[in-house]
């Protein structure tokens, strides 16, 4: 995807997109689909969640902005998919197989998955996200997805930033008791009663004159926006339930 997408007329995109799969993969998208639905919704009830903010949010005691295009790592989607449940937020999926099942499991928990990634739809998927913040909900990027490598920003937040003049923010859930996966990502399974501290960054808006020098320097502000969240959660996770890192009703 390059820096010029965001100017693209390309075709509508479709939120509600159809594949056609094998018997056996239909299965396995049932399957997966369901086990992870359910995973979440027991596991995510312990979970003892404090938010924590680089600037003060508006309302005061929101758990999120809107409109407000949101970054973070792949590998905590566990732990951030039950926090911000039925919340309306749009996300970005791959249009794989894997982007699939992915989408099944967080419109169960009130998501709206739009279909696209930096590899394939990518135009269309920042055109469907854009419709999400014109209608005032936010929209969120799994920014190393679909396939890595880990930790390496993707530009859809600035793009869609300078098209739709709304802030970018990024954000990180650190865990302080997990289930660590050999996949790309590292992903997180939080275990049960696990700590969890979400921080959001500040927010950042690109100006819709922005050129290609400037695009590149809120990439890199993207960048160190990701690692500074992990950072502060990760440093600071065994805190929480603390007078400074009180626990949220869940």
């Amino acid at each position: 995807m390059s820096s010029s997408s965001a100017a693209v007329e390309p075709e509508q995109p479709s939120v509600l997109e159809t594949h056609r799969f094998s018997l056996r993969q239909r299965i396995l998208l049932w399957f997966v689909s369901w086990a992870s639905y359910l995973a979440i919704s027991l596991i995510g009830p312990t979970l003892r969640y404090s938010i924590s903010f680089e600037e003060r949010p508006s309302p005061p005691d929101a758990s999120f902005e809107k409109p407000v295009i949101y970054s973070f790592w792949h590998r905590a989607v566990f732990a951030s998919t039950w926090l911000w449940r039925e919340s309306g937020i749009a996300v970005m999926v791959s249009r794989s197989f894997d982007g699939e099942y992915i989408a099944r499991i967080i419109e169960k928990l009130g998501f709206i998955a739009v279909r696209g990634s930096s590899s394939r739809g990518g135009a269309g998927a920042l055109l469907g996200l854009k419709s999400q913040l014109e209608q005032g909900s936010s929209v969120a990027f799994t920014i190393d997805g679909p396939r890595g490598p880990k930790y390496v920003a993707k530009p859809g937040p600035v793009l869609l930033s300078r098209a739709s003049a709304v802030p970018m923010a990024a954000f990180y859930v650190a865990l302080s008791d997990a289930w660590v996966l050999h996949t790309w990502d590292a992903l997180m399974i939080p275990k049960p009663f696990s700590k969890a501290l979400a921080r959001i960054g500040a927010k950042m808006l690109v100006p819709a004159e922005a050129d290609e020098a400037q695009m590149a320097e809120y990439h890199a502000k993207l960048q160190a926006a990701l690692e500074r969240a992990t950072r502060f959660a990760e440093e600071n996770v065994g805190r929480v339930g603390s007078a400074e890192f009180p626990v949220i009703k869940n």
